[in-house]
């Protein structure tokens, strides 16, 4: 009974050191470089092993990202639809304190539901409608669609409170931001991110007031930023400028990337009246610090790069199964209770460039570049089939020569 117990213990210290905690946000295309709305989750979970699936089982295609243990597909965390439909979420807790009333944790679920069968903000809005009370759910939900249309939706028990990133009352710069508390809710202890909350504000601040808001930016400068708001501190500043091996260890908590972070992924929708065809989804699957960003289109369905996708040898997606291999040099600590809470920034960024991110960075460039040439191409002579497999195989191997020949690691 005794080791029973003991069991039990660990798994819920396990557990709440990867609570749920992720950073997001919801731009209007109005503030934005190419006038598209923008969708970011950088998720943190326990559950670091992501893919890329797509579904066809509902009234509209879609496609995003789930658990790789999650082999039914039961639950969708940030992705978007044939019609420009597209959905995150980030957990809140300080909506539902007290009243006793269990939580499902189903978020997930619903947003596959909404992927599925809504179009418009107005659709995800009727869906929120017609749930029974209490909802027994608990979270901050982004939608974007094909309208331009661009909100936060806090759920409760209750029901739910909407913010309109296309009204400058709400968002006079055009963004809105959710961390792990809800603007509804009380503040206080039983929340959390505030600190990321204001670290992301001053990034996207920075950004649309020089136009220079897109997806490129959010997944270079702000998923995997280690400024801290608070202290005035930027990790790679101050530590990462030591020769290679040089192992520089510093403290690491409240920073937009934590230890449990799974993936970072960018959903850049359409103009009211551009076809939904155009909608992309720049997806980090895997630690963002040592992953790299690959564009996937719904047109192209189940077609998009392997290397996103689950593989029944590795239980994971090989891009995410490179990532959590390269993320052991981050956090080499073996022994301790918090051993986690320190990172050695010179495995990531040192004098000699030969850090992860720095390897990674120009290949990176390199997609961005040709993905964001190819969407030029799709915008002026519509979408072309037989262009996206050509990128597709190429970024396929190229990403496998990237960690092949810089870190050793096969996909």
């Amino acid at each position: 009974m005794k080791y029973k117990i003991t069991l039990i213990l660990l798994f819920i210290i396990s557990f709440s050191f990867y609570t749920d905690a992720c950073t997001t946000a919801v731009i209007s295309g109005k503030y934005t470089k190419n006038g598209r709305p923008l969708l970011w989750k950088n998720r943190d979970t326990w559950a670091v092993n992501n893919i890329i699936r797509f579904f066809d089982d509902g009234k509209y295609e879609c496609i995003g990202l789930v658990n790789s243990k999650d082999t039914k597909g039961k639950s969708i965390w940030i992705g978007y639809n044939e019609t420009g439909f597209a959905i995150m979420n980030s957990a809140s807790y300080n909506l539902n304190i007290g009243g006793g009333i269990e939580q499902t944790g189903h978020e997930g679920q619903l947003m596959k539901k909404a992927l599925q069968n809504c179009k418009t903000l107005a659709d995800f809005e009727a869906m929120l409608d017609s749930m029974l009370k209490p909802t027994r759910l608990e979270a901050n939900f982004g939608v974007i669609d094909g309208n331009g249309g661009a909100a936060y939706y806090e759920l409760s028990n209750r029901g739910y409170v909407k913010f309109d990133a296309n009204d400058p009352k709400v968002a006079p710069f055009g963004y809105i931001i959710r961390t792990n508390y809800s603007h509804t809710g009380k503040l206080g202890t039983e929340s959390s991110g505030y600190i990321r909350y204001n670290t992301t504000s001053e990034l996207f601040y920075n950004a649309v007031s020089t136009n220079t808001m897109d997806a490129q930016f959010i997944q270079q400068k702000v998923a995997r930023t280690l400024y801290h708001s608070l202290i005035k501190e930027d990790l790679f500043e101050k530590y990462g400028n030591n020769p290679a091996n040089t192992p520089t260890f510093a403290a690491f908590g409240d920073y937009i990337p934590r230890t449990g972070s799974s993936s970072s992924c960018v959903v850049q929708g359409v103009k009211k009246n551009e076809n939904p065809e155009n909608a992309v989804m720049w997806s980090v699957v895997g630690f963002p610090l040592t992953s790299i960003a690959i564009p996937v289109w719904i047109k192209m369905k189940d077609k998009f790069p392997s290397i996103l996708k689950y593989d029944k040898d590795l239980k994971d997606s090989p891009i995410c199964n490179a990532a959590l291999t390269l993320k052991k040099q981050c956090f080499p600590i073996r022994w301790g209770k918090f051993e986690r809470k320190y990172i050695n920034i010179n495995a990531l960024h040192n004098s000699d460039k030969t850090g992860i991110i720095q390897k990674i960075k120009p290949y990176e460039d390199v997609i961005f570049e040709k993905g964001n040439s190819l969407m030029a191409d799709f915008e002026k002579n519509s979408f072309s089939k037989s262009k996206t497999e050509n990128f597709y195989s190429w970024v396929n191997s190229y990403v496998k020569e990237l960690y092949k020949k810089e870190f050793n690691v096969n996909l």
